[in-house]
């Protein structure tokens, strides 16, 4: 970067910081009310402050790239409040992001220049962001040579340290040399001595477990998300603390983009650092916050109610199917207006009598029928044949082969039978809410919410499916309101609905997104995210249900053939009864009419 001739000691020192720490920078803007010699290179911006109009400033700046910032104002502070609000409205996310402040005058100045520091960084904006640097005027008694003290803030170590300043360095205008040669943006991240890292999550299996027994866990706490917190926490030296989101669970941003509730309102209205428990990459959220890269990919899936074995009184239906019924009814009316014609209308119990007898194969009396009759009772003992044997030989397989109910396999299936699927939160549909498709749209339109009682509940009655996640290593992320008894009757569908990342969200341009993602990559490549989720299932889960579920497609399959008993044969003997009854029934009227019409006759003769 090369740099005019400069000779104020402060453009000095500005050039000596620049050139050792901004050198790589893509862009750098500088905000100053008075001009400064060395600002002349084309990757700076130079910008004279609007008070009005200092928000839309940075934020036109910071939206072309500059994430580094050389600030000299009168008043320091009013940038730092214009550039949070620049951080919660911009699009661009930097982690390590430097703002140098400079004296306004380089004459000391005992009340800018010693309370200055302090009232910068206990400032909202200086608490979240690691790389700033103050330079301030020190009160020298050589008055040949101008003297600045370099300071920041302590950032690190406990919290009510973290935002007093911190001394680095002092710069001698004479010797144009730093008294200690100290890092000028010592917080890389690398070391951040103890400060809290306050955690947003609640109990969901496997990515978060909280109150655990100590004799199991020692922190008291388990899972796959909350391991990688924890090992974020051992590799930067920091203490992890829980931000409990039980009620509100995953929660949600208001329209407004003020604030919110649950794990991501918490990380919106900064009551957490981090927010974790099955967090996906929603767009909504994305618009405000920072995501890391995804940890664990998982697919959005439903367990519905089992197809269960047909009614028997259904089995005698079933050696045809609806269509050939239909195809069989048209030939028996058929041929019963043929039987009409040839007989005569005052024949019509008999004809409907002998048209079913010969469809079901029964011999005919024969008297002295013509021609035609002949026939047709020949065409109609024939078609009763092969109906006979077609149907006789489906019954057979019906009684020996078990038959199921058609099972829920798709998002189509599901949609078809209006059925419910459901959870605690409507998270499960974040993902979804923006898709235009019509299947999706009246998927998102049969997801309801219920309480964790009544959900329970509804898991006996085969009235809904249940929302559950597949996880990379194989096992199910599932509702502790699907017990091991209700999932006995429940079937895992072939079709998901989504898939989704899992990241952990943070505050726009969190220094902790670089160094959370750099962990996950890690975490990754050494396969300890799969391990990790097999150690989780295989100590906190309930391995029955796990095991259920994954067998759930297979369990009903335990042969081809079977004895026949009672209750395959029901169905047969209903129609048997139906047809005793109606026998009974119609004998019993021939013996009311044959003698009603007896006592006629007696009474006539009389």
């Amino acid at each position: 970067m090369l740099l005019p001739t400069i000779s104020l000691p402060l453009e000095i020192l500005l050039n000596t910081i620049i050139t050792q720490y901004l050198d790589s920078s893509y862009c750098v803007t500088v905000f100053s009310d008075k001009p400064l010699s060395p600002i002349i290179s084309t990757s700076f911006i130079y910008l004279i402050p609007d008070e009005e109009n200092l928000v839309e400033q940075i934020y036109n700046v910071s939206e072309r790239g500059c994430s580094d910032y050389i600030v000299r104002m009168r008043d320091p502070q009013n940038f730092m409040t214009a550039f949070e609000r620049v951080v919660h409205i911009g699009n661009v996310r930097r982690s390590d992001r430097k703002i140098i402040i400079l004296p306004y005058n380089e004459e000391y100045n005992d009340n800018n220049d010693e309370n200055l520091p302090s009232l910068i960084f206990s400032m909202k904006g200086s608490e979240y962001l690691a790389n700033m640097l103050m330079v301030v005027n020190h009160n020298s008694s050589n008055s040949d040579c101008k003297e600045f003290d370099l300071i920041t803030h302590q950032y690190v170590g406990p919290d009510d340290v973290s935002n007093l300043p911190k001394y680095l360095d002092r710069w001698d205008s004479c010797s144009q040399q730093f008294e200690n040669n100290a890092n000028l943006f010592p917080h890389d991240m690398t070391n951040l001595f103890g400060k809290t890292l306050r955690v947003a999550c609640f109990t969901y299996k496997p990515y978060a477990l909280l109150d655990i027994d100590t004799a199991i866990e020692p922190l008291g706490r388990d899972g796959v998300e909350i391991r990688i917190v924890d090992e974020f926490c051992r590799w930067v030296n920091c203490t992890v603390e829980v931000v409990r989101e039980d009620v509100d669970q995953w929660g949600e941003i208001y329209k407004n983009e003020s604030g919110g509730i649950g794990v991501i309102g918490s990380v919106v209205k900064d009551r957490a650092d981090l927010g974790i428990t099955a967090l996906y990459s929603w767009y909504e959220e994305y618009r405000v916050m920072d995501f890391s890269v995804a940890g664990v990919r998982t697919a959005i899936t439903c367990i519905a109610p089992a197809p269960r074995l047909l009614s028997s009184w259904e089995m005698p239906l079933m050696p045809f199917t609806w269509y050939m019924w239909l195809a069989v009814v048209f030939t028996y009316f058929i041929c019963l207006n043929w039987d009409f014609n040839s007989t005569g209308i005052w024949f019509i119990i008999v004809s409907i009598l002998n048209a079913f007898g010969m469809m079901i194969g029964q011999s005919q009396y024969e008297g002295k029928p013509s021609w035609k009759i002949r026939s047709v009772t020949g065409w109609l003992l024939i078609a009763g044949l092969i109906l006979s044997s077609a149907y006789g030989a489906g019954l057979a397989s019906t009684f020996t082969v078990p038959r199921y109910e058609p099972s829920i396999d798709t998002v189509q299936d599901i949609v078809d039978r209006k059925m419910e699927w459901g959870a605690t939160h409507d998270a499960w549909i974040f993902s979804l809410t923006l898709s235009t498709e019509p299947l999706v749209k009246e998927l998102v339109s049969q997801f309801r919410i219920y309480s964790f009682d009544e959900l329970k509940r509804k898991s006996f009655t085969r009235s809904m499916a249940y929302s559950i996640e597949k996880l990379p290593a194989g096992n199910f992320a599932i509702g502790e309101y699907v017990t091991q008894e209700a999932i006995l009757d429940m079937m895992v569908m072939l079709e998901d609905f989504y898939y989704e990342q899992c990241v952990v969200m943070m505050r726009k341009s969190s220094p902790y997104t670089e160094k959370v993602s750099q962990l996950i990559g890690r975490l990754h490549q050494s396969g300890l995210l799969l391990a990790w989720e097999t150690q989780v299932a295989l100590k906190h889960l309930n391995y029955k249900v796990q095991v259920e579920v994954r067998l759930s497609r297979s369990k009903n399959d335990v042969g081809t053939t079977k004895a026949l008993n009672l209750g395959n044969v029901m169905g047969i003997f209903i129609v048997y009864a139906i047809g005793l009854m109606l026998s009974i029934a119609t004998f019993l009227g021939e013996l009311y009419v044959h003698h009603h019409k007896q006592k006629k006759e007696r009474i006539h003769v009389d």
